[in-house]
Parts: structure tokens; C-alpha cells; sequence
């Protein structure tokens, strides 16, 4: 995020609440997370289109069915920190208050906000922004997507004469293979 004084923020737009998410993980490792409060971004203001696309159930019954009638194992990877990687859209912007413990005061004497750069965790269009940018490397890399489930990818190649196929199933943060 960028700070900016308070009187750049245009007239009418409110300002999204950021929180910190605290956890302890099972190793007893504490995570903390800085997250916006999506439901207090408002639609067609802040955001605009936060649809995501997840993989079907059906179509994962037929990846594990292909795997077990083939003798293949299946295999899960989770992207880290997914979210925080997409891109927000040309002319999105999200202005929030300063992180707490991170406030700072402007040249008018009142509280700095932030204009944010990159999706945060907790916003409403997140998933969406990862999408937008995890579906054109798949493609970018030679996978095809199916037709008739836009989360599921195939890519055949010719390896040392046999042609081997890689099937992969896109949910959420996660590759199924």
C-alpha cells in the first residue's frame, strides 16, 4: 500500500477496515495475518466483480476416478499466500485506515489512510485477482482449458516417445493433479 493524506481520497468513498487475524498453527507457531474487513467494501465502489470460479465436484469425482482406474496417485499443492499475489484491475482502487500499530499522521494533522496496491486477504475480489492471473499462466505454459469446467486444464506431451497427459483441477488456492 501507499500512505496518502486523508484529502486525497475522492469525495464519496469510504474507507475498508483492516484487522489483524492472529492464529496458532498446530506446530503451536502463532500466524498473524493483516486481512480487510470485506464486508465493509462496498459493491460497484470498492470492488466490482468478485466471482470466482472453483472446480466442480463432478469434475473432481472424475479426476480421482481417472487416477484409481489408471493406478495414478493424485496430488494436492497449495499456493502460498495465494491471494496476495494477483493484480488489481486498471482503475480499482481500495482505500483503507492504516493498519493498527501503523498509523501515522498527515500534513493536515489528521491520520494517513492507505491506498492499496495488491489484494489483501479478506477482499471481497482476492480470489477473483488470483484467477485473473493463475488462469492465463496455465495457458501461457501450454495447458488447455476445458470447456466444460473452466477450473480444469490438460496438458499432453510426447516424452521420450509416449504421449504423457497432466490433468489439473483448479480449486480456490489449490492444484489437483
Amino acid at each position: 500500500w501507499t500512505y496518502i493524506d486523508r484529502s486525497e481520497v475522492p469525495t464519496g468513498r469510504s474507507l475498508v477496515r483492516l484487522i489483524w487475524v492472529y492464529k496458532r498453527k498446530r506446530s503451536g507457531a502463532l500466524k498473524a495475518r493483516l486481512c480487510v474487513q470485506g464486508c465493509s467494501q462496498v459493491h460497484g465502489v470498492d470492488c466490482d466483480q468478485t466471482f470466482c470460479a472453483t472446480l466442480r465436484p463432478t469434475s473432481l469425482c472424475t479426476l480421482s476416478s481417472i487416477a484409481a482406474t489408471c493406478g495414478l496417485r493424485m496430488r494436492r499443492w497449495d499456493f502460498v499466500a495465494a491471494y496476495l499475489q494477483g493484480e488489481l484491475e486498471d482503475g480499482e482502487v481500495v482505500y483503507c485506515h492504516a493498519p493498527p500499530g501503523y498509523a501515522t499522521l498527515g500534513a493536515d494533522g489528521r491520520p494517513r489512510v492507505c491506498r492499496v496496491e495488491k489484494p489483501v486477504y479478506g477482499m471481497a475480489q482476492a480470489g477473483r485477482l488470483w484467477q485473473r492471473s493463475l488462469f492465463p499462466w496455465l495457458r501461457e505454459w501450454g495447458f488447455t482449458q476445458c470447456a466444460s469446467d473452466p477450473c480444469v486444464f490438460t496438458l499432453s506431451r510426447d516424452v521420450d516417445g509416449a504421449q504423457q497427459r497432466l490433468i489439473l483441477g483448479c480449486y480456490v488456492d489449490d492444484l489437483f493433479t
